[in-house]
């Protein structure tokens, strides 16, 4: 046997000596999910207060029953001869409360009275089912009717002709994660992942990508997304380009406004740079940020919400 694979199997033995055998099967702690767990002793408390059941679930009654009926199918489990699995009702309160208050996996570990890995799989097992199940009803990949209608709208609300709609990023704090350097720390020095959203005049996000590096320009990730990518190729259903009035004939591009961050360009508007600005450019910036300011609501509605 050569040194290097002598030094390999003796740093083998030691990490099988340093193992900890395992203690517990079940943890006594946990062993008393169904008597002291909260899905048991509050959630159906909760269900007799509405305001309390919204301030716990970020969420009405109806609406909760309403989005379990519609995907406890996909996250049902089968109970074994070993133990009884958890509800489809049950994963999807630790979800909700999980995304709702932010909580770590070590809190509802304690609350619910289930393994910090059992939590885990439920956790990323309904937000994916949440994801394929809800998100053609409530972010619709939007049709010609769908941009007119928006266009509608933020000429009628913000006095801005031709617009589809406000985008910007948004940057939420995490905790750095292992091994990765700078590529969270953004400049306003704390890490972050980067949230860009396109959004409409009622405050509903209609483009979303989310999970882009903090230290990343809001510029460089719309470039690098699926959404730029078929702007570019005119695959979005955009429609054709309109006068804005009555007096100007000349038919004119349907926008997205953001901020200086973002490149000029067919179908995407920014302002005007610079101080020394003409009062028509001046009078467009002012517009233009009536259009944009509804991406920064749209930002602050989700943060008073659920935070």
């Amino acid at each position: 046997m050569e040194v290097e694979e002598a030094i390999c199997v003796y740093l083998l033995l030691r990490k099988k000596e340093r193992k900890k055998k395992r203690q517990y099967w079940v943890h006594p702690i946990l062993r008393d999910r169904f008597t002291h767990g909260q899905f048991q002793t509050l959630y159906p408390k909760l269900r007799s207060f509405e305001p309390k059941f919204f301030n716990y679930l970020r969420m009405s009654i109806n609406s909760f029953d309403e989005l379990l009926e519609m995907m406890s199918k996909q996250i049902e489990s089968n109970d074994t001869h070993m133990r009884s699995s958890v509800s489809p009702e049950e994963k999807l309160v630790i979800t909700l409360r999980y995304l709702g208050t932010g909580c770590s996996f070590g809190e509802l570990h304690y609350n619910f009275r289930l393994g910090k890995s059992t939590i885990t799989g439920i956790v990323r097992e309904v937000c994916e089912a949440l994801w394929e199940k809800v998100t053609k009803n409530v972010m619709p990949e939007p049709s010609e009717d769908i941009w007119k209608k928006i266009a509608k709208d933020f000429e009628k609300y913000a006095n801005f002709p031709n617009c589809i709609g406000a985008i910007d990023g948004k940057h939420i704090r995490i905790t750095k994660p292992k091994d990765s350097g700078s590529l969270y720390y953004n400049y306003k020095t704390f890490f972050s992942i980067v949230l860009l959203a396109l959004c409409d005049s009622n405050y509903c996000f209609t483009f979303i990508d989310i999970g882009s590096y903090g230290k990343s320009s809001d510029s460089a990730i719309f470039k690098n997304s699926a959404f730029y990518k078929r702007l570019i190729e005119k695959s979005l259903h955009i429609p054709k380009p309109k006068p804005i009035s009555e007096t100007d004939p000349k038919p004119l591009p349907y926008v997205i406004v953001g901020d200086e961050a973002f490149g000029l360009s067919e179908n995407v508007m920014r302002p005007y740079a610079g101080k020394g600005l003409s009062y028509e450019k001046k009078i467009f910036n002012y517009r233009l940020s009536r259009a944009r300011r509804f991406i920064e609501c749209t930002f602050g509605i989700l943060a008073n919400k659920y935070y």
